[in-house]
């Protein structure tokens, strides 16, 4: 089993900055792609940004130039920067990886959501 633990939501004022964590534990080999996804009230889960096992990032286009995605791969984390929040950046925001489990399998994962909320 793998699990993916997110930190760090909270709430902001407009403009105001905030940085997530994500921690992978558990029995893998590696972990191949790492991403954070949002969920707004009412609204389909999407991409914000997804960053490859070399660091190689890719953000989506109302994010890119105020969030920054990095990850460590000897600790298993991945983070999320965000800077200039507006409020609609407010959504739940979802850890999610593929991960190379024992067995030769790749297989995605979610963490449970961490709140974030941006508002006067």
């Amino acid at each position: 089993q793998v699990q993916l633990v997110e930190s760090g939501g909270g709430l902001v004022q407009p403009g105001g900055s905030l940085r997530l964590s994500c921690a992978a534990s558990g029995t893998f080999v590696s972990i191949h792609i790492m991403g954070w996804y949002r969920q707004a009230p009412g609204g389909q889960r999407e991409l914000v940004a997804t960053v490859g096992s070399v660091g190689n990032p890719f953000y989506a286009h109302h994010v890119e130039g105020r969030f920054t995605i990095s990850r460590d791969n000897a600790k298993n984390t991945v983070a999320l920067q965000m800077n200039s929040l507006k409020p609609e950046d407010t959504a739940v925001y979802y850890c999610n990886a593929d991960v190379w489990i024992p067995g030769m399998r790749l297989l995605n994962y979610w963490g449970q959501g961490t709140q974030v909320t941006v508002s006067s």
